[in-house]
Formats: C-alpha cells, sequence, structure tokens
C-alpha cells in the first residue's frame, strides 16, 4: 500500500459528487408587464416627487406669511401690521396693479373673494380697512379673532 493516500474501504464519503447549484435568480423583471408596471411606478414616483416639490415652491409665500404673523403677534399686535402682512401677502400672488389702488370696501370685498367669506367686509375684518388710518390700538379682545381671521385667509385664499 502507498503511504501517501491511504484509502479507507468502507469511506461512505468518497464516492460523493458535488451538488450542481442553480442558476442565481435576476432581480430584474421577468416579462415584459412587469417591466412595464415598473416603469410606470418610477415615472409615477418621479412625477408625485416633481409635484411635490412644484406645490411647496408655490406655497413658499404662505410659510413665510404665517412666520410673519407669529412674529407680529408676539412683538407687537396692532391692526396695522396685521393690514401690513395681508397686503404684502397679497402682493406676492396677485398682480400690483389689482391689489395697490384697492382701498375701504373695495379692498375688503377683494379679500372675501379669494377668502370665500364675508368676514372681512362684514364682520372682524372691517377694522384693516381702517388700520393704517387709525391712532387707536386695538384691545387684545379684537386683536385675537382678527389674527385668527389673517391666519385663515393667509393658509386658505385661492388666487
Amino acid at each position: 500500500m502507498d503511504k501517501t493516500s491511504p484509502v479507507l474501504p468502507n469511506d461512505p464519503v468518497a464516492g460523493l459528487i458535488d451538488i450542481p447549484l442553480p442558476a442565481p435568480v435576476s432581480l430584474w423583471p421577468q416579462t415584459w408587464i412587469a417591466v412595464v408596471v415598473a416603469t410606470l411606478l418610477v415615472v409615477g414616483l418621479i412625477a408625485a416627487l416633481c409635484w411635490l416639490a412644484w406645490r411647496r415652491h408655490l406655497n413658499r409665500y404662505r410659510r413665510e406669511a404665517l412666520a410673519d404673523l407669529d412674529h407680529i403677534i408676539a412683538t407687537t399686535p396692532s391692526a396695522a401690521a396685521l393690514e401690513l402682512l395681508v397686503r404684502r401677502t397679497a402682493l406676492a400672488v396677485f398682480p400690483r396693479d389689482k391689489i395697490a389702488p384697492l382701498t375701504g370696501p373695495a379692498w375688503l370685498s377683494f379679500l372675501d373673494n379669494v377668502y370665500g367669506g364675508h368676514e372681512f367686509s362684514q364682520g372682524v375684518g372691517q377694522r384693516l380697512s381702517v388700520a393704517p388710518y387709525s391712532p387707536q390700538q386695538i384691545s387684545p379682545a379684537e386683536f385675537g379673532p382678527l389674527a385668527d381671521l389673517v391666519r385663515r385667509w393667509i393658509r386658505t385664499h385661492h388666487a
């Protein structure tokens, strides 16, 4: 017997061969319908992300106006500051030649029309038309509802 390769007569592993492994499974879709569905999903996701970015960009002025409103409420609660904020917000959205000449009832009517209510011309919002010209300060009882109305207008007006 050869000393280099000892063969045992009863070795059960000696006659085994390796099992062939199956081919790896591809992660790519195998049918054309799956490719179309995957493509539509990717295109739809990209379109949705673009639409959300566009909406966020369009509503940037609203976020800035709401931040300014919070600053006004915290520092100088006056109706004149609220009137200026509403006018600046309207000028950010609507054409200047349409907004700039509006005063008094026409201004309040415009605010009602783009808001969808009548709180400016018939409610607490009437205070905005005289606020820049009135020397007296607004009471805290009047300022709270007026600030809430301005906040709702900023959030919900439509161009």
